[in-house]
């Protein structure tokens, strides 16, 4: 049985200039104890669609119109806000995008970190203190204790990073979602704060979301993953069929654009072109304008996720019929 399952879900935001379909159709399930990676240019609407589920978007001027988040037989979107208060910090963690500014700079950063425990009445003050005591040693922090009592600017980039992970984790959540956590850190602390969460999530056996522009960074931490663009999943699959076998010619370009990947001395490639307005988004596949495998029948009609192998699900027509097989091209 799936931990969550995320069915039809649809967020858009209500602007000015018109409705932004931020999420259009979105469903993937994820198993107890599975890392699942969500992959995307900027915009694509991995954020937001975590967001939706734990109540995170402002609204106005973002509105969930559609579709289900039944986690461990629950719609979390049809929750009141108490008790998905009941949830949110508890069942399910979350680590931000910039550790930076998503701790409060004239709190103590112990007085944060046991927050989380205080509120769901977890433990007493007391209990909490050690507990935050605790977890600060579990992820590498060292002179936990003193540092219950420092504030957040005396603390490093990847030091207040390890405080928001240990702040997540704090009541054993069953679902973590990271939301890039490592964008900000250089590539050593990020390669530490990856196998951190890799071994915290084996020792408490928790589920993990993992949000991510670097292709990268998900092949080594994730079992599955989706692939987003223009708030619709394109692809979803294995770690190994979504990087051995791209089914999506926008998975494809995204692969080509690692420069680890390039070749030396030569000009690094960018996919062409930008991604579609989401206020006036195109018929047929919203990748086509950008697309070196375009043909005509790509620039109309509606695109559905359809299997292309096993476990293995893309919405490229081309692919899904058989006439365009990327691994070999």
């Amino acid at each position: 049985m799936a931990l969550l399952e995320v069915k039809g879900l649809k967020t858009s935001f209500h602007t000015r200039e018109g409705v932004v379909r931020a999420v259009n159709d979105v469903s993937f399930s994820l198993g107890k104890g599975e890392r699942l990676g969500i992959v995307g240019e900027s915009g694509s609407g991995k954020s937001v669609t975590c967001y939706s589920l734990l109540g995170l978007i402002p609204q106005p001027p973002g509105r969930i119109e559609g579709g289900e988040a039944i986690f461990d037989g629950v719609n979390l979107l049809t929750l009141s806000r108490r008790d998905l208060n009941q949830i949110r910090g508890k069942r399910i963690g979350i680590i931000f995008q910039d550790p930076m500014t998503s701790l409060n700079p004239y709190l103590r950063i112990g007085d944060q970190l046991i927050e989380p425990l205080l509120i769901h009445n977890q433990a007493s003050k007391s209990e909490a203190f050690k507990r935050g005591v605790k977890a600060l040693d579990e992820v590498g922090v060292s002179e936990p204790e003193k540092r219950m009592r420092q504030y957040p600017h005396e603390f490093s980039g990847g030091m207040r990073q390890r405080v928001m992970i240990a702040m997540a984790l704090i009541t054993n959540p069953e679902l973590l979602i990271a939301d890039e956590p490592t964008t900000a850190l250089d590539v050593t602390v990020q390669a530490q704060i990856l196998e951190l969460i890799k071994e915290l999530q084996r020792k408490h056996g928790m589920a993990v979301i993992w949000i991510s522009h670097d292709l990268g960074v998900v092949a080594g931490f994730c079992q599955r993953v989706v692939v987003m663009y223009a708030g619709k999943i394109v692809e979803s699959g294995s770690v190994e069929e979504i990087y051995a076998r791209p089914a999506h010619p926008y998975n494809r370009a995204l692969q080509r654009s690692i420069p680890a990947l390039q070749a030396k001395g030569h000009e690094l490639y960018t996919i062409p072109g930008l991604p579609p307005d989401l206020t006036r988004l195109p018929d047929g596949c919203a990748f086509a304008a950008r697309c070196e495998f375009v043909e005509d029948q790509c620039r109309s009609g509606s695109r559905i996720l359809d299997e292309v192998g096993s476990g293995h699900a893309s919405s490229c027509i081309r692919v899904q019929g058989g006439g365009l097989d990327l691994a070999n091209v």
